[in-house]
């Protein structure tokens, strides 16, 4: 298992949102079968904690954002997704003694390298592509299909998680990932839930919402653009600059020091009190719209705000929150059936691990105490 793919692997458990004013959880032990992450991030994406997430396994082995607060311990399936499956692709069909690289004219072949990948991560890799396979199989026999709509509606989920379609991508590139492996990693996990298909009643969602009522609630918000300079008398000059015409969003791609929103004209995205440093959000929150602050000293220098949008606060009704709570309610509930119904598939299916023998004892075994009740 290459690099890349090792990054894969470990994001699953250490994805976090990206955006400003995340807070990272601490992550909690999971078995090795769990195949859902998922994701705090404003409004009802501020409403759900990420738990943590696994490739596709079952439990053969044993042991296995913006929120600011602990939030209702629900999963999000939407972004269960993001790094279900780990790539190992064999390159070694062909001359397999061929030197992939030499160190003083000794060879490694591909045969070393393919023998070290193997110790070093290949069989996780393959028991991933064994339980992708059983639900591949499983998924043809009982005639499920997962569509690109399918696909591209839980994309169109995770950038309003998100917020935008550049913060997804930057997630994404960030754990080395793809469009193209986030939407092969959907249509797995799309698979396994429609499989699965767990049932979640009307009383269940409504019950959950009167739990959280509270956390689904959206505070008043704020939208900025922000130029972060040295010193106050360069905030002053900035200033002049403004009233004499000058775009905000050009002079802060050409003179702020905010290298988060300096690309974007300093743009920071709509933010709640509590989610900016308390002098930045108190002169915020006093603009009116378009209106430009009086330089602001802060911990970094000295920023001119210019306000360009406001959400007022909003008190959350079911019938807004119902869909997306049964959605996560569904995620949480594949999760703790997953482990089961993958175990039960190798039961049912000819599950041959020709490299480590050893572990197809484990399904004869579980097929044999099966007859035998």
């Amino acid at each position: 298992m290459d690099e890349k793919e090792k990054k894969e692997l470990e994001a699953t458990n250490e994805l976090d949102n990206h955006e400003e004013g995340k807070v990272q959880e601490e992550q909690p032990t999971v078995t090795e079968h769990e195949v859902v992450d998922q994701e705090n991030t404003q409004d009802v994406k501020n409403v759900m904690e990420r738990q943590a997430s696994e490739p596709l396994h079952s439990n053969t082995s044993g042991e296995g954002s913006k929120p600011n607060n602990k939030v209702w311990p629900i999963i999000s399936l939407v972004l269960a997704v993001l790094l279900v499956v780990a790539l190992f692709k064999s390159p070694f069909a062909k001359s397999s003694n061929e030197a992939v690289a030499t160190v003083d004219g000794v060879e490694i072949t591909k045969d070393m390298l393919y023998d070290e990948l193997l110790k070093t991560g290949g069989e996780a890799a393959l028991n991933n592509l064994i339980n992708q396979k059983m639900v591949d199989q499983a998924a043809k026999q009982q005639k499920v299909t997962v569509t690109e709509a399918d696909i591209d509606e839980k994309i169109k989920e995770m950038v309003e998680q998100y917020g935008s379609q550049e913060n997804l991508d930057q997630a994404l590139q960030q754990y080395g990932m793809t469009m193209d492996n986030l939407k092969e990693n959907l249509m797995v996990n799309l698979k396994v839930t429609k499989l699965i298909n767990p049932e979640v009643t009307d009383k269940e969602v409504s019950d959950t919402f009167e739990q959280y009522k509270e956390q689904f609630n959206t505070p008043e918000q704020v939208r900025t653009s922000e130029i972060l300079v040295k010193t106050e008398d360069e905030a002053k000059a900035i200033i002049k600059e403004l009233e004499g015409g000058k775009d905000f969003a050009e002079l802060a791609k050409a003179k702020s020091l905010d290298t988060v929103t300096k690309e974007k004209g300093g743009d920071t995205d709509f933010y709640a009190k509590g989610q900016k440093e308390e002098a930045i959000a108190d002169a915020a929150f006093k603009l009116a719209k378009d209106e430009v602050s009086a330089p602001v000293k802060t911990e970094q220098g000295y920023v001119v705000i210019k306000l360009t949008d406001r959400k007022e606060a909003h008190t959350a009704t079911l019938d807004e929150k119902k869909d997306e709570i049964k959605r996560t309610l569904i995620g949480q509930k594949v999760s703790e059936k997953q482990a089961a119904w993958l175990d039960d598939l190798k039961v049912k299916m000819k599950v041959e691990n020709k490299l480590y023998p050893e572990k197809k004892d484990t399904s004869e075994s579980a097929a044999t105490n099966t007859n035998k009740k």
